[in-house]
């Protein structure tokens, strides 16, 4: 592995083998090479791991499944206590390898481990909050309640726009919970997970729970091992709409539980009464913020007509201030896309909307010269029943901007995409607000208000409808989607009552 000076800092330069249950696994698959999208060049290579190499580590997670789920679930929160302090300290070069693997700014990188770190302070909290309730039986002298225990393995393949916090979403609630987590990263960012895995392997040593979080690096072949294998009860995907339903199908199939937070086609609605300075700020971040690669993403914009023409001259004048460059420069404000075929893929649907009626205000270019990047891009639309791109998931800063008469024009083009994650409406309007609110509002997973589509808190579930997958993470009760439910009934009297009034008389 190529010695950069932020993998030295984390410790992981001469790490090679994609497998850990604590102790890393020596692995015999394909190599991966990690580049650094910024100049197209290796950052280092990590051997990923073949089907022996994952059944090792998932029979290791089980043996510790074992123990873990009768460790009092406050002093589980313990363990994710020492976790979050642990992301605290190495906070800097954390987010510094984020920018420089995955592309992303360096302050939206240090922002993507503090969600680790917020998630980490909820489970905490949340470690004494895994209620159940009790139910008032119909019969003399019963007891009945529900209580809740933990599943067992939790898969969670996680997608490169965000390398390490969606894995915090899912592995410090399933641990508290009393799960165990095997983590598939995207073969993009195989170094934030290195990264992150020696972290825990230090508080797993500390607390003699190894075999809690571990660790599989590989491709396609393993992401759908995880699918198939009848012992990892939930897997919680992140990813493309394509292979989302391969892997709900995948597990359905053996009657498994399934997570998944797939593809955004996101919009902003803005009315004539909405504040200009604040929705041209909000479209920005949403539009161009992560180079367009967040699955909340602002793609497309429906602004009513009075403030539509005087919304895309500020658009087009806040983009021109811009810059773009290295991520790990603080005043880069965007930073390039992932991988070559991504920009391939821009380029594509520039050239698509433009067949399609589509009239490039600004931007619309591929950057010349070493990395992947592109210009921020914003296109006037015709309607969009007849303009098919803006229906399509574009993972770029483009956003497509529509001229609508009203609230209800808006919210029923919104709600035409197959997707349904997030949505906003501006609006100084009460009643409108509430309008976007209401059941005939909008049908997304998230719906905001002077707010824009990107940067949810950690505080509220996460996650959408639709071809979005239906699943959801990080806060408000999405802990229950890893653990089962149990439903208990207590006879203390000397009598045996059969519900419903039925008689049983035997004898």
């Amino acid at each position: 592995m190529d010695s950069h000076p932020l993998l030295k800092t984390l410790g992981i330069d001469n790490l090679h083998h994609g497998a850990c249950t604590g102790e890393w696994i020596e692995t015999t698959g394909e190599p991966i090479t990690s580049l650094n999208p910024s100049t197209g060049e290796p950052l280092g290579t990590v051997t990923g791991a073949r089907r022996p190499e994952c059944q090792l580590v998932l029979a290791r997670a089980l043996e510790r499944f074992d123990s873990w789920r009768m460790v009092p679930a406050p002093a589980r929160g313990e363990v994710i206590r020492q976790l979050g302090n642990k992301l605290r300290e190495h906070k800097e070069p954390l987010g510094e390898l984020i920018a420089l693997e995955m592309g992303k700014i360096r302050s939206e990188g240090l922002g993507e481990v503090q969600e680790m770190i917020d998630i980490c302070d909820f489970a905490v909290g949340l470690s004494r909050q895994l209620y159940g309730l009790t139910m008032h039986s119909e019969r003399n002298r019963h007891r009945m309640y529900e209580q809740w225990h933990p599943m067992g393995a939790v898969g969670i393949i996680s997608a490169f726009n965000f390398p390490m916090a969606v894995w915090a979403w899912n592995a410090a609630i399933a641990a508290i919970c009393g799960d165990v987590s095997l983590w598939k990263p995207s073969p993009a960012t195989p170094l934030c997970a290195l990264a992150v895995q020696k972290i825990c392997n230090e508080v797993m040593a500390e607390n003699d729970c190894q075999g809690l979080f571990n660790l599989i690096v590989g491709g396609a072949d393993e992401g759908r091992w995880m699918a198939d294998e009848g012992r990892i009860p939930i897997v919680s995907f992140t990813g493309s709409i394509p292979v989302g339903r391969k892997v709900a199908a995948q597990v359905a199939g053996r009657l498994g539980r399934s997570i998944l937070e797939l593809g955004g086609n996101n919009a902003i609605i803005v009315m004539d009464d909405a504040d200009l300075d604040l929705t041209t700020r909000a479209i920005t971040f949403g539009a161009v913020g992560t180079a367009g690669q967040r699955c909340t993403t602002t793609r497309r914009v429906f602004a009513q007509k009075g403030i539509h023409g005087k919304l895309s001259q500020t658009l087009c004048k806040a983009y021109s201030t811009i810059k773009s460059g290295d991520p790990l420069d603080e005043s880069t404000l965007l930073g390039p896309l992932a991988t070559a075929r991504a920009v391939a893929d821009f380029k594509a649907a520039i050239e698509l909307a433009q067949q399609q009626g589509g009239e490039v205000l600004c931007g619309g270019n591929a950057v010349e010269g070493p990395g992947f990047f592109v210009e921020p891009t914003v296109i006037k639309a015709p309607p969009q029943q007849g303009f098919p791109i803006a229906w399509e998931e574009t993972f770029a800063p483009i956003v497509y901007l529509f001229e609508v008469d009203d609230l209800n024009q808006a919210i029923i083009d919104q709600n035409a995409v197959t997707q349904g994650l997030s949505s906003a409406v501006f609006t100084d309007s009460l009643s409108t607000a509430e309008r976007f609110l209401s059941p005939a509002g909008s049908d997304c997973g998230i719906a905001n208000v002077n707010i824009g589509t990107s940067g949810a808190e950690i505080g509220g579930a996460f996650g959408g409808e639709k071809d979005t997958g239906g699943g959801r993470e990080a806060g408000s009760d999405a802990w229950k989607a890893y653990m089962r439910r149990q439903t208990c009934t207590i006879n203390w009297g000397g009598e045996l009552p059969l519900a419903q009034g039925v008689t049983f008389d035997v004898g």
